[in-house]
């Protein structure tokens, strides 16, 4: 490559630059190794320098936004594979000289690479600075968040010089130590990481600390230090409120909670789960918890002085009529869409149905409750409520409930 460049220097060519490309297959170097490897690519008097490498975890992508600032000469840099997109998304913030999309969907998409059509609509990269803050969405598997299109847009409409971007992450405590720049403002937690998220903060909200469950994290700006929020449980039992009243509204004026007194039957005790058999039980609920891990079951039971059933047991639970059905295990999200937690034959004594799971935006249990004539009460309710919480704690400001409201019934 050097005697290349040389011969073009000698023609004092001003019409083209230089590319010299490395390409790490299978792993991203050390930040002493690829300073290294960039100082032996500028010896040869690129113009421009790009290097690819490949994440084996969300921590390797750390080494390349240390490497950007540093390089004496425009240098394009990404991590490929799921755990590196957020390479190519934050790039710019980072000085990245440019970042790439593809103009493909599905199949043919690239692990990592992100769509055209994504960059340009959802982050808006053009609008990225330094100063921009970034904010996301930690969970694995991740791809299915609707987050960033929520938030974003949020943010946007608003004037905050944020970003959210989806973060698949392995092992949230590692992550955090990694990412502890100011930059990396606040994160929205999801499954699996929000039980492990109490642990990882430096003080957490006594409501979330009592549920055992953190579902927003921010760095408060004083210290830097991360604090723990749940967001979930007042989401979640709110929506499941309104629809018992036959309600839509955010709030409402009335003191006393529909759910008083009636049984309500949980599936799931991960975190969206505790959150939710703590908000019920607050609210004057008898709460029954079943779970593929029995013991879990029985565990998060005894934390809210409710009853443990066996999943197996759950489809012939019928102590008494007008019992509320929450669903917040995975079953039924994308791609598994056939699935269903409880079947539409024994739905017959419950009155409300509630799934956290919002992608399909109707999943099979909600479609067949509505035809079982039950009330039914969508996860995205749910979603809509956490966050507009998560963009106050974020941003310090008021949420535009209205604005996030519209952006998730026109682009959901």
């Amino acid at each position: 490559m050097s005697p290349f460049v040389s011969q073009r220097s000698k023609k004092n060519s001003q019409n083209c630059k230089i590319i010299v490309s490395s390409y790490v297959n299978g792993s991203t170097p050390s930040s002493e190794d690829l300073g290294h490897l960039v100082a032996k690519m500028q010896s040869t008097g690129a113009d421009i320098l790009k290097v690819v490498t490949t994440a084996t975890n969300i921590t390797d992508v750390s080494h390349i936004f240390k490497l950007i600032p540093h390089c004496q000469v425009p240098i394009i840099a990404c991590v490929m594979g799921d755990r590196g997109l957020i390479s190519q998304l934050l790039g710019p913030k980072f000085g990245g000289y440019l970042i790439y999309g593809s103009i493909g969907s599905g199949k043919d998409l690239i692990p990592g690479q992100p769509k055209l059509a994504d960059l340009i609509n959802i982050y808006k990269i053009g609008r990225l600075t330094r100063d921009t803050k970034v904010f996301g969405v930690i969970a694995n598997p991740v791809g299915h968040s609707k987050g960033p299109i929520l938030h974003n847009q949020a943010f946007r409409e608003t004037g905050f010089n944020g970003v959210y971007v989806p973060l698949l992450v392995d092992d949230l405590s590692d992550f955090l130590k990694v990412y502890s720049a100011p930059d990396f403002a606040g994160f929205s937690v999801g499954i699996p990481h929000k039980e492990a998220a109490v642990k990882c903060c430096d003080e957490v909200q006594p409501l979330a600390k009592s549920i055992g469950a953190v579902n927003t994290i921010v760095r408060r700006k004083s210290d830097g230090k991360l604090v723990g929020y749940n967001t979930d449980c007042e989401g979640a039992i709110s929506a499941i409120e309104d629809g018992l009243r036959g309600e839509s509204g955010y709030k409402s004026s009335e003191s006393s909670s529909p759910l008083a007194g009636k049984l309500f039957v949980l599936v799931g005790a991960g975190g969206a789960g505790r959150a939710l058999a703590f908000g019920a039980k607050q609210r004057g609920a008898r709460v029954v918890i079943t779970n593929r891990n029995f013991e879990r079951a029985k565990a998060l039971a005894n934390a809210v002085g409710g009853e443990a059933i066996p999943m197996e047991a759950l489809e012939r639970f019928c102590p008494e009529t007008g019992m509320v059905l929450a669903n917040t295990s995975a079953v039924g999200m994308q791609p598994n869409v056939d699935s269903t937690p409880l079947p539409k034959e024994a739905m017959e004594p419950y009155s409300l149905v509630f799934d956290a799971v919002y992608t399909p935006r109707e999943t099979r249990l909600l479609r067949e409750a509505k035809e079982a004539g039950k009330i039914v009460v969508s996860g995205l309710e749910m979603f809509i409520r956490q966050a507009i919480g998560q963009y106050e704690l974020f941003t310090g400001n008021l949420a535009p409930t209205e604005l996030m409201r519209k952006i998730v019934i026109r682009d959901f």
